[in-house]
């Protein structure tokens, strides 16, 4: 009351005063309008507790505004008692705008108020209300009248006592299952799964009672039992117990035999789920030795409950986690002491300590668990998290996830005790050791507390990850490179003389150097774990110490035997006799033979798969010894054996192209070398043309560095080269031998179409008794051999129904227009024909055509005829079809009995001739076309249904019965006696054949002629039934396909002309062959769950999005309608041109990469799922009218019994679907349109979901206190209603963003299967069908373990919208197809590479969910799932049957953003645990196609790159140094073969060959190889070697910068739909440091070589040798404007001139972004020095060194030099790099001081300056003897001297800002900035002159649009009206 009157009082201070006249107050009543109050852009705080409130008032503002003013008032009342300071965010706000509100609406309210008080309003809406069944509006209102009973003094009005909180609960929104909502009657909750599962949980007879328990004596449910128990959440108890009714119901439904009573749980699924869910706690037992906390008891009756109760409790712990989910073993930590906890209570234990019963460590309070478990361990991981300081600190100066999780692995996990110590070392996070007290009552009693550090494994930035995780790779390489060197050197000729002593002497060596390469590996590998030796336990410190120690003694016990052998006289002296083996054993032969025997016992197991996977998880202490030597005693990593045939498998296909990679590299790179190397170690040398350092060496060692050293490089490389031909080869034949390509093109879907049916049956149809699918070829052959009518009788149906389904889909899509449709759909009638389905038109119409003109050209016997016509199935089916009809048309529309005897006797006289055979003798076939051609007339007047065309339909009539029995029949006088004898009772008499057809369709009922003069306008239309009924199956199916089958003809060819329509179509029809489950029945099928994570993209796009020009180019949807003219043409269609702007808006999301377009895809899943259920109860005779039925149900959703609603609440327990909008909270306060359009689609889709956090601000103490919530919504009235609120321990984004989104949200999940669609896919009808059988594939035993990862193919949807966007299509296409295909099956190696893919759900949420998420080290979220999953014994496999569609970026931009992002994904892989684990557990086969198919692939790229640097490094060397000189002409060494290999295999890497190959094996597999090749040699054409040659240095350069310095970050791509053009300033920023300056480093060092090498070496050669550097470095520099839209147009030109100026001459400082001036981008791009470590930063000086040489070797060719070698001259050339350095500083200097006031004497400063320089140059030209080619040559020799300073300062640069020295540094970088920029922007805009350039650019980058004849050039200058 108090309250209130204070609420009233503050608003009576806000309204002004004054009073107003009643009059005045019925006048404002009378106009009064009412207006809805915004009552979604609420503050956080306010959304749970008062937005109910103004919806309803929004609700009853037209029905009673008083009501509505009385819920507003409420409102403000609520709103002041919780924040009374207003002191929340945006709370003041609210309240004066409401407060407004109240006081305009108060006066007025009264006087339209119904009822005579407001208690009395209040009390008849809620009757009302109530009755009508809106029980959320009751209950608000209720509420309010309780509060307003109060005030007033009515309480009379109240509801009876306690009927308040009874109301409420019944009123709880609910997501799939209305536990509380009172509605038991609902569909879903009659089910016998369902009820089954709902009355286990509810089965709380014998437990125990609990002191804080509900009112009731006990708990309504286990669940809530355990939160009384432990303090769980309510909103986290609701939800899991909805989670866990659906595990259970789906996996009860399941087990078979079924069980006796449908509604009692089996046993079975309980077990089932149990054994799933609890498969790592109870590995993480055996692991540390402890036993499972499982106590179940004796009774029967009760084991079930108890094994409930622990589900229960671990979905408990697991849906209230938060971050901690993330550590798998952490939950197990937790989940054992409580599970410990809970036999405690239920077995009624009394404690030793207390002596009462055992009670659990944190009571049963609210949020207790949340509080004081899950928030400390919670609080450890954010602070480390905060240390990583956003990417920029070093991995081992802060815990991450898998740190913290492994710290679990060990029994030291136990010291937390439980409850939780919290003084333990664990909960430290600061570096620094510090006292702490021990415990609150003693603060005296402390210890020390210390950061553990890392555990297990130390994330170092080094490239020496490579070597330590590969180490036997490396190793087999370098072994096999000196084996082949050695024999290359000897020049063996044939294999026998290996057994030569010298030769095998020096093959014996590769021993010794396997031992120092593993010793180099040992004290590589504890260098790394340095960091983490506190955490490891003493067997793991003794283990490393021993193998150091071994390592180390066999590093020098083989070299010295080997010496001390190659020494002995005795062994020497041996030759070799081809009848005796008389080698001397020596020491160092015994050492190597102690040194294998762990090889061989190694090689042993590798071919006993079983017996290794025995040892690693056994827990016998023999095999502990084993293991524990062999790997690190890890958790995971255990048992990652494969099965013996798959092992086999991939073994022989590495043995193979490894023998064939060796052989190769011996024939091809070492062998051609060896010759050469000879020569060149027997030249002398004796005169340098540089000052030689080292005149002494022995053997010319530089030159034969420079030589070899690209070689070697190549071959550590080009295994990868290798396994691309490889894997195009093999992958080609996987795929052929899986059907892939079956179906190709729209003709062979016509050609194969009569098999669908049968395929369709076998796969997608459920039979009653499962079978195991047959092979493919065993059904072609049944099919093909005994052409059985049971296709057309059972299974043409339900294929026709789908189908129907499928066509309607593409029609709703605008893929087709409308007679498309009409073409291709298969009409169902259980009436029409004898058949319950045609064929479609497309595949009859050409048919029927082709039919009549062999008949009438066809001279012969009638059974030759027959046998040529019912050769092709669709056109015997076409005549017949064409027959039926007509005759069931005629049938129908004739009424006179004349008239149906005579077309009786015309049809039988018809049907008697063909089964004489004697069609040929009885009509006259010539004349046929004729009489089709009436037919046609006849048919178009009955298809048009016009009245006022009876006349010429009569006419129609009579001229094809005259044609037919006057000119094609050759006896018709059977029909003329019919008609003779009715003609003669009327007149008698003989007549002429017109004069009887005259008269015919004018008989009245009884067949009496009407005489003309009788026969007026109603008495025709009584005897005839024309027109035809507007609605029904004879005009809408039978004449309007008998139209079509007859006027369509060569057009059908073209049918479908939608190219998607056809690819899809082909795709489907090509998985019908291929092998797949055999389908369950939807109530059988696995449960799935969709989750689609969202942060800030485009849901669908708005009017302004869609009309306004796109950075001065053309509009969205003017670019969209340019693209896709047929679809817009065939949307217009659709809605009879009368579209709305939100149609408008849907298609043109759903053509963009929108969340729209992905929502209505995976809603597909939904759709099918429900025609599945419906096909799964009705026969094919109820087909038809089934979906009648159905249709008519969706008038009925009140009646719970109907069809539609059993099937919605079946499809509801098997499919979710959540989008994870982690932002959404913040839009919708805010008021952004992204927060309605969700809102719009959960409103369109209403069984979607979405997730989202909530960040609200609780006044705590009078301070501000953020909360954070995980929520899920739905919609509901177009509203968004909270169905679940669980709490969060803080804010749940502290890792990675995309898998701590997913995180939050995969507690909403259901089902047994999760998909993590992206939000840039989409999905099709067609593939949804098939999901139902790729679920079975959990659960289909074939030879292998249960996969718990299935992968899917992915189509590239964006390939068609530039040419950039189709070399990434099919770039991606051949990854996502040949190369998992590969991956999978026969390597094993496929992880996690695709979103579509499908998650065992169980499996993952018990293992670490579906992604990691520590931030940086897990950039690549995605695909450490697919390692986690491995590591952990799951399984990996990957299915083409079906497949999603995906987005890519289309422009050069946007590519490279999203490959540098994959770069530094893979760069952060290197240097993690997964990695190294995986590296190290793999068998050797296996090992190689992990890395490989890796980071392999990445360091490789690198390598191809840095080859070309030290080949022509090697060359420059040799040039400038004049030892090539004396090479060429001394020792006449002119060509080493090697040098072109190397050469010619980098360039193979370089053009994108090794992305091309499988690109065109799979195209030819799936289109044909004739157009593979059309393809792959348009995309030349195209410059896709280009694309590629750039794509490869964005690889290598953020692969390598990434391992070196970090840096790694997501890089958000926009994915753009409309392309446009792109800045030369954003261009300059994206590219300087990753192309531009090497590109330009490399016209150097080609320029240099060139120059110099000239005078003894032909330029052509040179040429020939470098022609791929020079194509590399001008593609590197110039790709980016020439794949950019109007790179070549004058006016972009022109913009981005002045843009450039702009952007170099701005000012930077703090806050300026780098898109805005130069300084700003300089200090980011150069940011990852600043905080490199010591090692990467003394790396990146020794790079920088290279810039050094030119100068050191050029200043020695200078004419001013006058041939001196001394190294005086060199140092000469340093005081020019000093005088520039000075002349900088003075002009800054000056600048600084001088410029602002005295900016004459500045001028003359700077022209003094320039005259100086100018004179110095003179004096050297004419007295120094300078030439002008000197100049030259100082510019290519100080450039890049100054560059290198330049790198090296700003590695130094916190030292050299100490010393002010670095405002020079920075001019001198602003001033090679603006030079690299000049130098790029020279050609381009003389190219820019040629129009004839741009034209050819646009049509380069547009091939396919102009294919299509679309017009791009208004696309690209915007050509629309709103521009």
């Amino acid at each position: 009351m108090e309250s209130r009157l204070r609420i009233v009082q503050a608003m009576e201070e806000i309204v002004p005063e004054g009073s107003s006249q009643p009059s005045q107050w019925r006048l404002r009543a009378a106009r009064h309008s009412p207006e809805p109050f915004d009552s979604e852009k609420l503050p956080p705080i306010l959304v749970s507790e008062i937005r109910r409130f103004l919806r309803v008032a929004n609700e009853l503002e037209r029905e009673s505004p008083r009501a509505a003013y009385l819920c507003r008032f409420h409102a403000f009342e609520k709103i002041h008692t919780m924040d009374q300071n207003s002191s929340g965010r945006g709370v003041r706000q609210l309240k004066t705008s409401l407060l407004q509100r109240l006081e305009r609406d108060e006066e007025v309210t009264k006087l339209l108020r119904l009822q005579k008080s407001d208690a009395r309003e209040l009390e008849y809406l809620y009757l009302k209300k109530k009755s009508e069944n809106a029980l959320e509006i009751a209950f608000v209102l209720m509420e309010v009248l309780k509060a307003v009973s109060f005030t007033d003094g009515h309480e009379q009005f109240l509801p009876a006592g306690g009927d308040i909180k009874e109301k409420s609960e019944s009123y709880s929104p609910y997501n799939i299952l209305p536990f509380d909502s009172g509605d038991s009657q609902n569909a879903i909750m009659l089910l016998p799964e369902i009820e089954a599962s709902i009355s286990a949980i509810r089965n709380v007879r014998g437990l125990p009672s609990i002191e804080n328990s509900c009112e009731t004596g006990l708990p309504l449910d286990l669940l809530y039992w355990l939160q009384n128990l432990f303090g769980f959440q309510t909103g986290s108890v609701s939800n899991q117990r909805e989670h866990l009714v659906l595990l259970l119901a789906n996996m009860h439904v399941r087990q078979n035999p079924k069980p006796a009573l449908a509604t009692k749980l089996d046993d079975r699924a309980v077990d089932e789920l149990m054994g799933k869910l609890f498969r790592n706690y109870r590995n993480w037992c055996k692991f540390l030795g402890r036993k499972c906390n499982f106590w179940l008891p004796s009774v029967k009756q009760e084991i079930q409950q108890h094994k409930i109760l622990y589900i229960a409790l671990y979905l408990l712990i697991w849906g209230e986690a938060s971050n901690l989910r993330l550590m798998p073993e952490c939950l197990c930590y937790i989940f054992h002491h409580m599970a410990y906890e809970l036999y405690g209570v239920l077995s009624s234990a009394v404690s030793l300590n207390t002596g009462k019963k055992v009670v659990p460590a944190y009571g049963g309070q609210n949020e207790s668990f949340l509080r004081n478990v899950v928030t400390p361990i919670y609080k450890v991981i954010y602070e480390e998290a905060q240390k990583n300081k956003n990417g920029v600190s070093d991995h081992s100066k802060w815990r991450n996830y898998d740190d913290l999780n492994e710290f679990f692995w060990s029994t030291n996990c136990f010291k937390l005790g439980w409850p939780l110590r919290l003084e333990n070392d664990f909960f430290c996070t600061s570096f620094s050791s510090k006292q702490i007290s021990t415990s609150k009552e003693s603060p005296n009693e402390t210890c020390e507390w210390k950061w553990l550090g890392k555990t297990n494994f130390v994330e170092v930035r080094s490239f020496w990850h490579l070597f330590r995780s590969f180490d036997r790779l490396w190793t087999f390489l370098l072994l096999a490179l000196q084996m082949m060197t050695i024999m290359a050197w000897h020049e063996l000729e044939t294999p026998l003389e290996l057994f030569d002593p010298e030769v095998f002497d020096g093959i014996m060596s590769i021993f010794v150097t396997n031992a120092i390469l593993r010793f180099l590996q040992v004290v590589i590998d504890i260098s790394l774990m340095w960091g983490a030796r506190q955490n490891m336990e003493f067997s793991q410190r003794l283990r490393y110490l021993i193998k150091f120690l071994v390592a180390l003694i066999w590093a020098i016990t083989l070299p010295v035997s080997y010496a001390t052998s190659q020494g002995s006289s005795v062994c020497s002296t041996m030759q070799f006799q081809s009848d005796a083996g008389n080698f001397c054993i020596s020491l160092y032969l015994i050492f190597v033979l102690i040194y294998l025997i762990s090889n061989f016992i190694g090689v042993a197991l590798f071919f006993v798969p079983a017996v290794t996977h025995y040892i690693e998880t056994s827990s016998w202490l023999a095999c502990s010894i084993i293991s524990w030597w062999t790997q690190s005693h890890l958790y995971v990593g255990r048992g990652m054996q494969e099965a013996q045939v798959s092992l086999l498998k991939y073994t022989i296909f590495w043995v193979i192209l490894l023998s064939c990679k060796l052989l190769f590299s011996y024939h091809f790179q070492i062998k051609p070398l060896i010759e050469p190397t000879k020569h060149i170690m027997k030249v002398s040398i004796n005169t340098y043309d540089w000052h030689e350092f080292f005149p002494e060496v022995q053997n010319n060692a530089g030159a034969i560095l420079a030589v070899w050293a690209p070689i070697l490089l190549v071959y550590v490389m080009d295994t990868q080269i290798w396994y691309s031909i490889f894997c195009a080869i093999f992958g080609g034949v996987c795929g052929i031998v899986r059907h892939l390509g079956e179906i190709r093109t729209a003709g062979m879907v016509r050609s194969r179409f009569y098999s669908f049916p049968s395929m369709f049956n076998g796969s997608f149809v459920a039979h009653p008794s499962q079978k195991k699918k047959g092979s493919i070829f065993k059904d072609i052959l049944k099919n093909k051999v005994c052409k059985s009518t049971e296709a057309e009788r059972d299974e043409l149906p339900k294929f026709a129904h789908v189908w129907n389904q499928i066509i309607a889909n593409f029609r709703s899509e605008d893929l087709i227009s409308n007679r498309e449709m009409d073409m291709m759909i298969m009409p169902l009638s259980s009436k029409f024909g004898g058949t319950s389905a045609r064929w479609p038109l497309f595949l009859l119409a050409m048919k029927f055509s082709s039919a009549v003109n062999m008949a009438r050209d066809y001279v012969g016997k009638h059974e030759k005829l027959s046998r040529k016509i019912k050769k092709d199935k669709y056109m015997f089916y076409a005549i017949k079809e064409c027959y039926d009809t007509l005759k069931n048309v005629f049938n129908f529309l004739v009424v006179g009995d004349l008239d149906k005897r005579v077309l009786r006797a015309l049809f039988d006289d018809i049907e008697t001739s063909i089964r004489n055979s004697s069609t040929p003798i009885d009509f006259k076939l010539a004349e046929l076309p004729v009489l089709i051609e009436k037919v046609i007339k006849m048919v178009e007047i009955l298809f048009e249904n016009n009245q006022t065309r009876l006349d010429a339909l009569i006419i129609s009539f009579q001229g094809f019965l005259e044609f037919i029995i006057n000119d094609m029949m050759v006896e018709g006088g059977r029909i003329l006696d019919i008609i003779d004898s009715s003609y003669g009772q009327e007149r008698g008499g003989d007549v002429s054949l017109m004069q009887h057809v005259s008269h015919m369709f004018k008989s009245d009922s009884r067949g009496f002629i009407v005489p003309f003069s009788q026969s007026d306008e109603g008495t025709r239309n009584s005897v005839l039934r024309f027109p035809l009924p507007d609605k029904g199956p004879l005009k809408d199916q039978q004449i309007k396909r008998l139209f079509l089958m007859l006027t369509v003809k060569e057009a059908a060819l073209d049918i479908p002309a939608n190219l998607e329509v056809r690819r899809r179509i082909s795709f489907f029809a090509t998985s019908l062959f291929m092998d797949m489950p055999p389908a369950p029945k939807v109530r059988n099928m696995l449960s799935l769950s969709i989750m689609t994570p969202y942060f800030l993209e485009e849901v669908k796009f708005s009017e302004d999005e869609l009309r306004l020009s796109q950075d001065g180019g053309a509009s969205i949807l003017y670019y969209m309608q340019k693209i896709y003219p047929d679809e817009w043409k065939n949307l217009l269609e659709r809605f009879n041109y009368n579209i709305t702007d939100d149609d408008t808006r849907c298609w043109a999301s759903f053509r963009g990469q929108t969340l729209s377009r992905t929502v209505r895809g995976m809603m597909y899943y939904r759709k099918a799922l429900k025609l599945q259920a419906f096909l799964d109860i009705c026969s094919n005779q109820d087909i038809a009218k089934g979906c009648i039925a159905i249709e008519r149900d969706k008038n009925q959703k009140n009646s719970q019994n109907s069809l539609a609603a059993k099937l919605d609440a079946l499809i509801d327990m098997k499919f979710t679907y959540i989008i994870s909008c982690q932002m959404f909270g913040l839009q919708k306060a805010a008021g952004d349109s992204h927060a309605q359009d969700i809102i719009d689609l959960m409103s369109r889709y209403p069984s979607l979901r979405v997730a989202y956090i909530e960040e609200k601000e609780e006044i705590v103490d009078g301070k501000p206190h953020k909360v954070y919530s995980s929520v899920l919504i739905k919609a509901v009235n177009n509203l968004d209603q909270e169905v679940y609120r669980i709490k969060l321990p803080g804010p749940p984004i502290i890792g990675e963003g995309k898998p701590e989104n997913q995180n939050h949200a995969i507690i909403f999940t259901r089902g047994e299967a999760l998909q993590a669609i992206d939000m840039n896919q989409d999905n099709n009808f067609e593939e949804a069908y098939k999901m139902r059988n790729l679920l079975q594939e959990f659960i289909r035993h074939s030879g292998q373990p249960h996969p718990t990862i299935l992968g899917l193919r992915e189509h590239i949807f964006t390939g068609s919208i530039s040419s950039l966007a189709g070399f990434m299509s099919y770039q991606e296409t051949s990854f996502v197809t040949i190369g998992q295909r590969f991956l999978a099956n026969p390597l094993r190696v496929r992880f996690h590479y695709g979103h579509p893919d499908l998650f065992d759900r169980i499996f993952h949420i018990t293992q670490g969910g579906i992604s990691k998420a520590s931030k940086t080290i897990n950039l690549s979220e995605g695909v450490f799932s697919g390692f986690n999953s491995i590591l952990r014994q799951g399984h990996v496999t990957y299915h083409e049957y079906m497949q999603v569609g995906k987005g890519r970026d289309v422009g050069l931009n946007q590519i490279s953003k999203f490959e540098a992002k994959l770069a530094n994904g893979n760069g952060e892989q290197t240097l993690s645990r997964d990695i190294y684990r995986l590296g190290h557990r793999f068998d050797f086969f296996r090992l190689l196609s992990f890395y490989f198919t890796t980071v392999g692939y990445y360091f490789n790229n690198l390598i191809s790159v840095f080859v070309v640097y030290v080949f022509l490094y090697g060359r420059l060397y040799l040039v400038l140094s004049g030892v090539e000189r004396a090479l060429i002409i001394d020792a006449r060494l002119q060509h080493i073969k090697s040098l072109e290999t190397v050469l010619a295999t980098q360039s193979f890497l370089q053009l994108g060959l090794l992305t091309g190959l499988p690109m065109v094996m799979e195209l030819g597999l799936e289109k044909g190889f004739l157009s593979a090749m059309s393809n792959f040699i348009l995309m030349q054409l195209q410059l896709a070697a280009s694309f590629f040659t750039f794509s490869l240095g964005t690889k290598a350069h953020h692969f390598g910068r990434t391992i070196l310095h970090g840096g790694a970050k997501y890089r958000p791509t926009g994915c753009k739909f409309v392309v446009f053009h792109a800045g030369f300033t954003e261009n300059y920023q994206l590219y300087s440091r990753s192309h531009f300056v090497k590109g330009i480093e490399l016209i150097f060092l080609l320029s240099v070589y060139n120059l110099f090498s000239m005078s003894y070496e032909s330029s052509i050669a040179h040429m020939m040798i470098t022609y791929s550097t020079w194509f590399m470095a001008i593609n590197w520099l110039f790709v980016p404007f020439l794949f950019n839209p109007s790179g070549f147009a004058w006016r972009m030109i022109v913009e981005d001139w002045a843009d450039w100026n702009k952007w170099m001459n701005n000012v930077g400082g703090i806050g300026v972004q780098p898109e805005k001036c130069w300084e700003s981008w300089w200090n980011t791009e150069n940011a990852h020095l600043r905080h490199s470590g010591l090692c990467s930063r003394i790396i990146e000086i020794l790079l920088c060194l290279r810039f050094f040489i030119y100068q050191y070797g050029l200043v020695y060719h200078l004419d001013i030099s006058q041939k001196n070698k001394n190294i005086v001259v060199y140092m000469l050339s340093w005081f020019v790099i000093l005088a520039v350095f000075l002349l900088v500083k003075i002009v800054g200097e000056g600048s600084r001081r001088l410029s602002t006031n005295y900016h004459l004497i500045y001028r003359f400063l700077k022209l003094l300056i320039f005259l100086s320089v100018l004179a110095g140059i003179f004096t050297m030209l004419c007295v120094c003897r300078l030439s002008v080619m000197d100049l030259v040559i100082c510019c290519l020799a100080f450039l890049p001297t100054g560059w290198g300073l330049l790198s090296v300062a700003q590695t130094l640069r916190p030292k050299i800002e100490e010393y002010g020295v670095w405002e020079p540094v920075k001019v001198v970088a602003q001033a090679y900035d603006y030079g690299m920029g000049g130098l790029l922007f020279i050609p381009i805009a003389v190219l820019a002159w040629m129009p004839l350039i741009s034209t050819i650019q646009t049509r380069v980058l547009f091939n396919q649009a102009f294919t299509r004849q679309l017009q791009i050039h208004p696309i690209l200058y915007g050509k629309n009206r709103n521009r």
